[in-house]
């Protein structure tokens, strides 16, 4: 029994399949395959590669044995080189010329003349007859900034919306100067250096927080007491007491009780509200509306500062001698500047908290260093702070007034 092996024969039909897939046959049954199953025949990939070498034809003309040798690593690219056409027009070769010839055609001849010219579009700047070196060309400017979306577009909207911006701080504020070059006549009399707001010309620069909106209270105490020096206890006292009210509310509000505050507190005299009784501090809390732990605190204050007058001789050295008896002077610019608390309030707030003050926070501290005159924080543009720079330097520390 002779045992014969079933050939396999492949039949590969040429016929084009939308779904990507060829018919074959496997032992004489059709089976759909995929092309990518497909093997090309010796046959298949000859014809393949006589299409890729063979030069294209132009229709019309006889093509002439353009034979272009088998391109070079090092060439950009594989085209054939262009072809040229001769000026007479009649030409052995069919009017083309091979890539090898090189025939010097003459710009001014009729031939040229006549045929139709691709021209780039001149710019307005661009004259006739003129000959522009290449080191010379540049791009209009106007191609730039006028098209949308560029980078000079954004960058001119930008400076067109600062000018407004700055325009509109000069019609609220005026313009910036600095207070050193005004000409301002400072009384060094300490009798006269509290003047009064109505003498104060309207155009005067001030602090960037007073505002034609604010309220006549606030702006003649800014205009008479924010960063003047302060020696006296009583004084101080107050000032502590208002710089520890204010927080939670604004300067406007507690200027406005600041005569409740005297009336409650004996002028803020130390000694008296020290002795103050529960009684007495509830009938005061009721009377005035004062929050009654802000009462119990300010009566814990009057107590500490009878402690710091036995040790220091007064409240006025204690705390002068955080700034070695001198105000610090700064020289802020725009009122966004100057910081709500620093490094001189933080500790003078831990030392206070260590003998027992109330209310005394580094920002609470750094407010009443401001009221008091520790420290003058108006602006250089603002009419006050060279007034308040010579009256720290006129009157030299003599102790308690």
């Amino acid at each position: 029994m002779c045992s014969s092996k079933a050939k396999v024969t492949v039949g590969i039909e040429a016929t084009s399949i939308n779904t990507a897939a060829i018919m074959a046959r496997i032992n004489g049954r059709p089976v759909l395959q995929p092309t990518c199953n497909r093997v090309p025949s010796l046959v298949e990939r000859r014809n393949t590669i006589k299409k890729l070498i063979s030069p294209p034809t132009i229709p019309g003309k006889v093509a002439a044995s353009l034979t272009t040798p088998p391109a070079s690593p090092k060439s950009k690219s594989p085209r054939p080189p262009a072809v040229k056409r001769s000026s007479g027009g009649s030409d052995s070769n069919g009017g083309l010329n091979s890539s090898s010839e090189k025939i010097a055609i003459p710009r001014n001849s009729s031939a040229v003349a006549k045929a139709p010219k691709l021209e780039r579009k001149k710019s307005k700047s661009f004259k006739e007859g003129s000959v522009v070196e290449a080191s010379s060309m540049s791009y209009c400017s106007s191609l730039i900034t006028e098209s949308p979306g560029s980078i000079a577009a954004v960058r001119r909207e930008q400076v067109a919306l600062q000018q407004a911006q700055r325009k509109m701080r000069i019609a609220h504020y005026g313009r910036s100067k600095s207070a050193k070059f005004e000409r301002v006549v400072v009384p060094l009399d300490p009798s006269s250096t509290t003047l009064p707001s109505s003498k104060i010309n309207d155009e005067e620069k001030r602090c960037s927080f007073i505002t034609p909106n604010s309220d006549p209270i606030y702006i003649a105490y800014h205009d008479e007491e924010w960063g003047v020096p302060v020696r006296d206890d009583k004084m101080l006292f107050e000032l502590l007491v208002l710089s520890g009210a204010q927080v939670g509310s604004d300067w406007t509000s507690t200027l406005k009780k600041r005569q409740d505050f005297r009336a409650a507190f004996s002028e803020f005299d130390a000694e008296i509200v020290a002795n103050l009784t529960d009684k007495q501090m509830m009938s005061i809390s009721s009377e005035y509306g004062i929050d009654i732990s802000k009462v119990r605190g300010v009566v814990d204050n009057a107590n500490r500062i009878l402690e710091v007058k036995k040790d220091f001789g007064s409240f006025e050295k204690y705390i002068w001698g955080f700034v070695n008896d001198k105000p610090i002077s700064t020289q802020y610019k725009f009122g966004h500047k100057i910081p709500v608390k620093t490094s001189k309030s933080e500790s003078i707030s831990k030392n206070m908290v260590r003998r027992g003050f109330r209310f005394v926070g580094p920002t609470v501290v750094h407010s009443f260093m401001q009221a008091s005159g520790l420290t003058n924080d108006h602006l250089i543009t603002c009419h006050r702070h060279l007034q308040c720079t010579l009256l720290a330097a006129a009157r030299p520390y003599c102790g308690t007034p």
